[in-house]
């Protein structure tokens, strides 16, 4: 599969306040099913745990948000924890417009090569069970499961 090129750049503070929003309500999609939260809920869990995450906004100290651009243009944002001795990937997003084009496997792999070139040898990431189109993108980049949760409802 061809992936189209993007390069990563850090967020503006405008764009990181439009971004602060947009990924809250992303992972609460995700978590506040896995969790058995009301959609309510489950936003007011997110914009907490972003908060506590990024306590100094972008400037975050070993926290990386950037933008993904194919040339100029904002396809989509990766943000990856640097403080631990393995990374961690704590979002990635392609905006809605250019889903299904290659650019998450792009971004992942600008992401990648990022924290290669700034020592690393491994980078870890969550993926709820549900979201099949992530596990398909992250087993096809090489990524293997490291740790498993399960749940039976009662």
């Amino acid at each position: 599969m061809t992936t189209p090129p993007v390069t990563l750049r850090p967020m503006t503070e405008t764009e990181f306040e439009v971004w602060k929003h947009q990924n809250a309500e992303s992972f609460a999609a995700e978590m506040g099913p896995a969790r058995g939260l009301s959609p309510e809920e489950a936003i007011e869990v997110a914009h907490r745990e972003v908060e506590k995450l990024l306590p100094d906004g972008r400037k975050t100290e070993n926290h990386v948000i950037w933008m993904a651009c194919d040339d100029d243009e904002p396809v989509g944002s990766l943000w990856i924890a640097t403080k631990p001795r393995i990374p961690f990937v704590y979002g990635l997003e392609v905006d809605e417009k250019h889903r299904g084009k290659g650019y998450g496997r792009s971004i992942m792999l600008a992401g990648e090569e990022e924290c290669r070139r700034r020592g690393y040898r491994h980078l870890d990431l969550n993926v709820f069970g549900n979201n099949t189109t992530a596990i398909n993108l992250y087993t096809s980049l090489g990524y293997t499961v490291t740790s498993q949760q399960m749940r039976k409802e009662l």
